[in-house]
């Protein structure tokens, strides 16, 4: 269940974006394409949203988007790299202006004392110019932690128009 509001505020994300002329692409790990699912929900949708990565499992993070193995490795999938090489990743397979990626633990299972569950890394990046990134540690279940995803994921992009 998405928060209140959260259609209405990507109705309002949608028609930002088409005032300026800019469109989006997604990478979605923990949210599996709520995001997109969620700007998709809004009629005409379609002249700003380009399209959206699932890259759940860490060997599709390398082969659609382009993460390098290596750092996965090094850092894990829930991290700030691997976010930004998310992000990095849908701006060059798209011709989308601006792209939002997002991996964390959703939970109920997967934590640690490191990267606990409700961890999420959401980095929203505009072509040729700034890149934004958190790492929120958002309470509640997998439901809840997916949903305040897709809203910080909006909030970003916000602060890249």
């Amino acid at each position: 269940m998405l928060n209140p509001g959260t259609l209405d505020d990507a109705a309002r994300l949608l028609a930002a974006l088409q005032t300026l002329n800019l469109t989006l692409a997604t990478a979605e790990s923990c949210t599996g394409g709520l995001i997109a699912a969620t700007l998709t929900a809004i009629p005409g949708s379609s002249a700003t949203l380009l399209g959206g990565y699932v890259t759940y499992s860490n060997a599709m993070k390398s082969s659609v988007l382009g993460v390098p193995p290596g750092v996965i490795n090094a850092v894990g999938a829930v991290s700030e790299q691997v976010a930004q090489a998310m992000v990095d990743g849908a701006l060059r397979r798209s011709d989308a202006d601006i792209a939002v990626a997002c991996t964390g633990v959703a939970g109920p299972g997967g934590g640690s004392a490191a990267k606990p569950v409700g961890l999420v890394h959401i980095t929203a990046a505009r072509r040729g110019g700034a890149l934004l990134h958190i790492a929120p540690v958002f309470p509640g279940d997998r439901t809840a932690v997916r949903a305040a995803t897709v809203d910080a994921a909006f909030g970003l992009i916000r602060k890249l128009l």
